[in-house]
């Protein structure tokens, strides 16, 4: 036996409640021959007869009956599951999965999630911060945030916010205690706090003025890569930080870290935000693409106060 279609199944269902050929073919949206093709279909495939025609009169068989009595509660289940759906794509609805490191989650995205959340309050943001590098798809996670240099392959990829800069700081007492470094390889010869990823890998430094391009491994004595203990330690005059701009500009403000090699230290591009390549992404990173674009027309994270890491 054939197995039958699901929009013969509809057509039996609404031919047999309207018990009329033009009616329920003005409901479908088809024509009457339509209907009464797809209703031979269904008999074929089922082997029975489910409706008594005659040309007045139009009415279910014992059987027909006893196939609409358990097809209509079936019916109204799948339009409602339709509707839920429908109803998700207008109002998004469900969890978004998202993973960033750190700095991209607390300087750039960080302002973000009040406003999106308030907009979408159906959707749950379950953000992920991790410096190391996962297989989104396998991981679970509907969307990646990396800067260029780490972008994963394959991945449609949009910008997340405005160029951003590091900068070179250092305590007043170390700056009056240590030599300055007057170029970027001074920093050799002076203590410095820098990072390491949990793989082992340590973080260079790079630098770039004009055509001249320097990049060093610091030497420590302090190398972690929580940002919170890297403040505290240059705030000590520990060793020179170097550190996103966003971390560090209030202390600069106050005057409690001082910027050093400034002229070194050029913006780049901000970090994006990745997915896998998907005709229609689900609702939740729909939405979050929709808000996305709005808020790149806002004044730029510059301008507003910058996310400061969690204390």
């Amino acid at each position: 036996m054939d197995e039958p279609d699901l929009r013969d199944l509809q057509a039996f269902a609404v031919l047999a409640r309207h018990r009329n050929f033009r009616r329920a073919a003005q409901e479908l949206g088809i024509s009457t021959s339509s209907l009464s093709q797809r209703l031979r279909d269904l008999e074929q495939a089922l082997g029975v007869r489910l409706l008594n025609r005659t040309t007045r009169s139009v009415a279910p068989t014992e059987l027909g009956t006893a196939l609409l009595d358990r097809l209509g509660p079936a019916l109204d289940r799948i339009a409602d599951a339709v509707r839920t759906v429908q109803g998700q794509r207008a109002q998004p609805a469900g969890r978004l999965r998202i993973t960033a490191p750190a700095p991209a989650a607390h300087l750039v995205l960080a302002p973000m999630i009040a406003p999106f959340l308030m907009r979408y309050p159906d959707i749950a943001l379950d953000l992920v911060v991790d410096a190391s590098f996962v297989d989104i798809v396998a991981a679970g996670f509907d969307a990646g945030i990396r800067y260029e240099e780490h972008l994963a392959q394959d991945m449609i990829a949009v910008p997340l916010g405005p160029p951003q800069r590091y900068v070179l700081v250092a305590s007043p007492d170390l700056l009056a205690r240590s030599r300055v470094p007057r170029h970027p390889r001074d920093l050799l010869e002076v203590p410095t706090i820098s990072g390491r990823f949990p793989s082992g890998q340590e973080f260079p430094w790079e630098f770039e003025r004009g055509t001249e391009r320097v990049r060093i491994m610091p030497r420590g004595p302090l190398k972690v890569l929580d940002i919170r203990v890297q403040l505290r330690a240059a705030l000590d005059g520990l060793g020179f930080l170097v550190t996103f701009d966003g971390y560090a500009g209030d202390a600069i403000a106050r005057g409690s870290l001082v910027p050093v090699l400034d002229d070194w230290l050029p913006s780049f591009p901000g970090p994006l935000l990745y997915y896998p390549s998907r005709r229609q992404p689900p609702p939740p990173l729909a939405a979050f693409l929709d808000f996305l674009r709005d808020w790149r027309r806002m004044p730029q994270p510059c301008e507003r106060t910058m996310a400061r890491p969690p204390a």
